[in-house]
């Protein structure tokens, strides 16, 4: 591991990486300006990072410490940091509880995304979900978190509901991509009444029917090369999204993305993309259901 690094008149720091780029900069005598040219950075972002405003990532962190010379422990120290800086798992939970909170933090986070890679092993994919579907998983969500949570009102499940379908119209940018896999079980976990099952499972056919979307299922006979417990969403291989009962947890560490990119691509290997027979064996399922 590098050692902290040492300011111009020899003392240590264990100032944040921004702060000591900052000071690395003043101590060059360059304004945010000359070194943003140096770099072809704006001076906007540089005083970004400097003040913490936002992450910053290892490039960029080891662009500037060499652009205003700083020794190589120093860049070796500025660079780690900003590792360890996105390694951290951002939880998303309010004091409240909220699941309104929650879907909203996840809102942001997929923003500007292009590609966006899902798995869930026990409800269907939030951005395949009919308002029936969603109601109810973000029902039992919102009834669980009150366990911690007694004061919760019933009338957030409706605005979450409605958050949760306005994110859906992404799914008709035809410039973003879609890669959903699923486990069979999320089909036989009953979880609204067996005529919004059809439903859901026809928003499926419909979705797996889109040129930019991909939609696998791993079955329930078939054989996992990768044991995964929770869900989670990889976006634009720079971001993940981890879904746990209470909140959910983000994060941008390149550790972390490619360990959940292998997940995934480890899962979507288990998975079959000829789903027709599927979908069709539960929605007779569901219709002997009703008659």
């Amino acid at each position: 591991m590098s050692s902290e690094p040492l300011s111009a008149n020899g003392g240590s720091t264990s100032a944040p990486v921004g702060v000591v780029l900052h000071r690395l900069r003043t101590e060059a005598g360059i304004t945010g300006q000359q070194l943003g040219q140096m770099v072809r950075m704006s001076q906007s972002k540089i005083s970004r990072i400097e003040t913490g405003a936002v992450t910053v990532s290892p490039r960029d962190a080891g662009r500037l410490a060499r652009a205003l010379g700083a020794s190589p422990e120093t860049i070796a120290w500025v660079t780690e940091q900003a590792e360890l800086s996105q390694n951290r798992l951002t939880d998303m939970r309010s004091a409240t509880g909220s699941i309104i909170v929650s879907g909203r933090s996840v809102a942001s986070t997929e923003s500007g995304g292009r590609e966006f890679r899902v798995f869930q092993p026990v409800v269907v994919v939030g951005l395949a979900q009919t308002a029936e579907y969603a109601r109810a998983v973000l029902l039992g969500v919102h009834d669980a978190r009150r366990a911690a949570f007694p004061d919760l009102g019933e009338i957030v499940v409706a605005e979450a509901v409605s958050a949760r379908v306005r994110r859906q119209e992404v799914l008709n940018n035809p410039d973003c991509r879609f890669f959903f896999v699923m486990t069979e079980s999320v089909l036989s976990n009953a979880i609204v009444a067996p005529e919004f099952m059809l439903a859901q499972i026809k928003r499926l056919q419909q979705l797996a029917d889109r040129p930019n979307v991909e939609l696998k299922i791993i079955p329930t006979a078939g054989s996992w090369s990768i044991l995964h417990l929770h869900g989670f969403e990889v976006i634009d291989d720079g971001r993940v999204v981890i879904d746990v009962l209470n909140t959910s947890i983000i994060t941008s560490g390149s550790q972390d993305v490619t360990l959940y990119r292998h997940a995934f691509d480890e899962l979507d290997h288990s998975a079959t993309g000829e789903i027709r027979p599927i979908l069709e064996s539960y929605r007779r399922h569901y219709l002997k259901q009703l008659y």
